[in-house]
């Protein structure tokens, strides 16, 4: 037999299937294994890891792969064959693209504006709460589980070695500084929240009981982690060494050097990476819904309210955030520090993110003496009647009033005060100019579809 026929022979023997699922394997393994060539070399060349932290990541990055076979899997099982081959073939696709174009001149508007994360939360998302639930819930972990690292490294060096701040009840005691009096808006802003999850009710099993334990669950956990981790950080960090984006993990870093296991410092690195993309995550699933809610009622254009064929999420919604929020971080990042457009964000959010709490407290308490208060059986009411209602909305309104106020107050490392302000201020007041416009672009709109069906009516 030639070679020819035995060429066609083999062709001819098996499906086109076969041979489409063969080749894109070989290919598929052939970018893997360049993908950890890749890794090293940037961990290494880049990044300055020594050969032993580089080898020892990669190997983690390897068996980390691995170890989310599982929850592939899962997902798998979920969609069926065609639609999860698919979305492995695009994800892959992307994901080497980016991997290759991430050094590019080209991408590196793009790189800055819009992070590979918050890609991958708004396509989460995009598909469903029941494939994004699994970001937010890895997200959860990767925040508590580097703090417990942090407590537990902290405890054993401050146990051979010492605190490296001295504390007492004198210095740990409120002081009023005007450089750093901004960040107090931040403390409050971290409880901030669990008020989205009132438009995911129809998404979440019993919320009745569910909303309830998760806010307290959730509160408690947030004081402790702030608590517990301030102490920490302090213990193994001078306080003028503390960055506000990256204390946790230079704090980890330093303790487990300290310890002999600088292991612990890249496993913190990547959970806090984690964390931080579960945060995007539930951040993307809640706020999307308001746009959606909004655009029901016809306050925003039509298409806000429209839901995915397939998988019946808010899609547009999602992707109109996602773009604005790229085009938001492209310009507070203009004649900024990373620093300092960090906290330009921050400070935007907060005002136009406690504007509506405002209303809220004060709603609360005009709305405590309407009777079905307390005939809604359903209803979670305030604790201590009337009186307790006046006493947790009325400082709830005030914490916000105060926090605002301090928002206002540019940080002492602020490479342009005046611009700071500049950029503060025409953020915060185009965010509600523009909800105003929708608002009278809504009213108006309902004004006359009401006004061109009253002759029918009549």
């Amino acid at each position: 037999m030639s070679f020819s026929q035995r060429f066609e022979e083999i062709r001819t023997g098996f499906e086109r299937p076969f041979w489409v699922a063969n080749i894109s394997e070989l290919f598929e393994r052939l970018s893997y294994y360049a993908a950890f060539a890749s890794l090293a070399r940037y961990l290494h060349e880049t990044l300055n890891f020594p050969v032993e932290q580089a080898g020892s990541l990669t190997g983690l990055f390897g068996g980390l792969v691995w170890f989310l076979a599982a929850f592939g899997g899962t997902l798998a099982d979920r969609l069926g064959f065609r639609r999860s081959l698919s979305l492995a073939y695009f994800i892959l696709s992307c994901s080497y693209f980016i991997l290759g174009s991430l050094g590019s001149s080209w991408i590196a508007p793009l790189r800055a504006a819009v992070p590979l994360v918050v890609l991958v939360a708004v396509v989460l998302n995009i598909i469903g709460l029941n494939v994004g639930k699994w970001l937010q819930n890895a997200g959860g972990v990767g925040t508590y589980v580097p703090l417990l690292m942090l407590g537990g490294v902290a405890a054993l060096v401050v146990f051979r070695r010492g605190s490296v701040t001295h504390f007492t009840v004198a210095n740990m005691m409120p002081a009023w500084n005007w450089d750093t009096v901004n960040f107090w808006s931040q403390i409050a802003f971290a409880f901030t929240g669990l008020e989205l999850v009132s438009a995911m009710s129809e998404e979440i099993r019993d919320p009745g009981r569910t909303l309830p334990r998760a806010v307290l669950g959730s509160g408690i956990l947030i004081a402790a982690m702030y608590i517990v981790g301030t102490f920490a950080v302090l213990a193994l960090l001078p306080p003028n060494d503390v960055s506000p984006t990256s204390g946790v993990f230079a704090a980890v870093t330093v303790g487990s050097r300290a310890l002999g296991v600088a292991f612990l410092g890249i496993a913190a690195a990547i959970l806090v990476t984690v964390g931080n993309s579960g945060g995007i995550g539930s951040t993307v699933a809640g706020i999307a819904r308001v746009p959606f809610t909004v655009g029901i009622d016809r306050y925003l254009p039509a298409p806000f309210a429209k839901i995915h064929p397939r998988w019946r999420t808010p899609y547009v919604s999602i992707l109109v955030q996602a773009g604005v929020s790229g085009a938001v971080l492209l310009v507070s990042q203009i004649s900024e520090t990373a620093r300092g457009a960090y906290q330009v964000l921050v400070d935007i959010t907060i005002i136009v993110y406690f504007i509506p709490f405002l209303y809220m407290f004060a709603a609360a308490i005009k709305l405590s003496r309407r009777k079905d208060r307390v005939e809604n059986k359903r209803a979670v009411l305030i604790p201590g009647g009337r009186v307790g209602v006046w006493l947790i909305s009325g400082l709830g309104f005030l914490v916000v009033l105060v926090c605002m106020a301090v928002s206002m107050v540019p940080p002492g490392d602020s490479a342009n005060k005046f611009l700071f302000e500049v950029k503060l201020v025409v953020g915060s007041a185009g965010a509600v100019l523009l909800g105003l416009i929708l608002y009278w672009r809504g009213v108006r709109q309902k004004s006359t579809l009401t006004s061109q069906a009253s002759p029918i009516d009549r």
